[in-house]
């Protein structure tokens, strides 16, 4: 079916891009690469023309600088080479996370991008970390974590292609400046057609029996016509709510928090390679080592903890000197209902916005991105493309929204007002779910696909301490003194390993050193 008879082109000629910042350059960089490709395989004609429209008395939020390992995947798919974007961003690597004090103060755990361990016997290898746990043996699984020893140690090494052994098979990630990220898309883009106009949106003009957008007024006087239009200008939705009017879900409910100030500070100690997230009274507090400064901010609910308080906790848990003033931000967690409608594709915060406790923002640009190039309407625009779009979209960030809602429900924290608050608060059936089977005997539930692979729900299960009753009995084949040798000698092997790599430090200064 198609959405309108008007509007069933065979060829959509020219793409709007609203907003400029991370969302608005990664589309604009994703499309010119995808049409230069199917131009050149002879799959299109001619590649659409391509407009992004930003201003930039506007500015955008640009506080996330940390990231999942899927940036890698789509530097790679455009053909960016690593060590220049490395150095042009000013990067570091990321393996993992480090909460702090979020099971109770003074307890750290740490959330690696890797598997623990490796299955024995086909069976799971968390199962006989639970074994032993049941057993009264003390168990911390990031001892059977590669890039987890790394982080600790603070060394760097790139995983090989074919890692010999599971253990040796993990993922990484960057913290970058995502401001200069931006504009290095931007050259990327530009040097490939995409045309930048400077402006502010003052009026979207619709077809009056369609509702479809035609065109874009700027401040300036300039009117921009397109086919379809993309939506990046940030929390505002200026064309998919503001015109299009598609409605969003408030999940203030399950994650409180609603407001975040960032500041950068002076780099004192060599970059870590990791994230750190500290919990505090009304929230957390994150730490993102970059080349030549930290990132930092704190994420707060404003029902338990008012601006002023917040900006004071941020400032006094900061290693280093300020550099420029705080920025504060005001936020509601949540999605749109739909990412998709009629001539309309919303990206970045535009779709929705989910806190950055996971580093998931510039990760859902992406499979947005990617979504848009499967789904593209070639010829015309169909409701059951839009549909799909949108279903994957609700699950995407259903997914995600339960995997932090975690975070906050399974806390041993009843300090302050704000965590005895989320130990009490109730969440979703999908979250209860899951919970209830791992405490009930340790399955790990996935609905396909999913943010997060099961080891990252070990890793906020055993990091706090919400212990499974009962594992795959199955596990008990092994004897459990020849088990408790055979963990050893993975935690020893591991261990030695994770010692020989070079520090972070060295492997920035020797490889990809900024050098602006």
């Amino acid at each position: 079916m198609v959405t309108d008879s008007a509007h069933n082109t065979s060829s959509i000629n020219h793409i709007v891009i609203a907003g400029g910042g991370t969302a608005g350059w990664m589309a604009a960089a994703a499309l010119a690469h995808h049409f230069a490709m199917l131009h050149k395989q002879g799959s299109i004609a001619q590649s659409p023309a391509i407009t992004l429209v930003e201003s930039e008395a506007i500015g955008t939020v640009g506080v996330g600088e940390a990231t999942i390992p899927s940036i890698r995947a789509f530097n790679d798919s455009l053909g960016i080479d690593e060590l220049e974007f490395l150095k042009k961003t000013h990067a570091t690597f990321k393996l993992g996370i480090e909460f702090k004090d979020w099971y109770q103060p003074g307890a750290t755990f740490f959330h690696p991008f890797a598997d623990y361990g490796m299955p024995l016997k086909g069976i799971d290898f968390h199962h006989y970390l639970i074994r032993l746990q049941l057993a009264g043996e003390p168990i911390n699984p990031a001892d059977y974590s590669f890039p987890a020893q790394l982080a600790k140690q603070g060394r760097f090494a790139q995983p090989h292609p074919n890692p010999p052994t599971p253990l040796a098979d993990y993922g990484y990630a960057y913290h970058f400046d995502a401001g200069r990220y931006a504009l290095f898309l931007r050259d990327y883009a530009e040097q490939r057609g995409v045309i930048r106009r400077e402006g502010k949106i003052e009026q979207i003009k619709q077809d009056h029996s369609s509702g479809f957008i035609q065109s874009l007024q700027l401040d300036n006087g300039e009117c921009i016509s397109g086919d379809l239009f993309i939506d990046c200008s940030g929390f505002r939705g200026l064309l998919i709510e503001q015109a299009l009017n598609t409605g969003y879900d408030d999940w203030r409910q399950w994650l409180p928090c609603d407001r975040a100030i960032a500041v950068q500070s002076e780099k004192t100690t060599e970059p870590l390679p990791y994230t750190r997230t500290t919990a505090r009274e009304a929230g957390w507090q994150w730490r993102i080592p970059l080349q030549q400064r930290t990132g930092n901010g704190y994420v707060y609910s404003s029902a338990f903890c008012d601006d002023t308080t917040a900006q004071a906790t941020l400032l006094s848990g900061l290693d280093g000197a300020p550099i420029k003033a705080p920025r504060s931000f005001e936020f509601v967690t949540g999605k749109r209902k739909k990412i998709w409608h009629k001539n309309c594709y919303a990206l970045g915060l535009a779709s929705g916005f989910l806190e950055p406790l996971e580093s998931t923002s510039i990760s859902l640009i992406q499979t947005g991105i990617s979504r848009l190039l499967a789904f593209y309407p070639h010829k015309g625009y169909r409701q059951c493309d839009q549909d799909e779009v949108n279903r994957q979209h609700h699950h995407e960030f259903e997914r995600i929204r339960d995997f932090l809602i975690l975070h906050y429900k399974a806390t041993g924290r009843a300090d302050t007002e704000f965590w005895r608050h989320c130990q009490t608060m109730a969440v979703p059936d999908t979250l209860q779910h899951k919970m209830a089977l791992y405490k009930s005997r340790g399955v790990l539930v996935s609905h396909e696909p999913e943010a997060f692979e099961p080891d990252s729900w070990v890793t906020m299960y055993m990091g706090f301490h919400y212990h499974a009753g009962d594992y795959d009995r199955r596990a008990d084949a092994i004897e459990l003194g020849a088990l408790k040798q055979q963990l050893a000698k993975i935690r020893d092997t591991i261990r030695n390993a994770a010692s020989q790599p070079m520090s972070h430090a060295e492997f920035i200064a020797r490889h990809c050193a900024a050098k602006d």
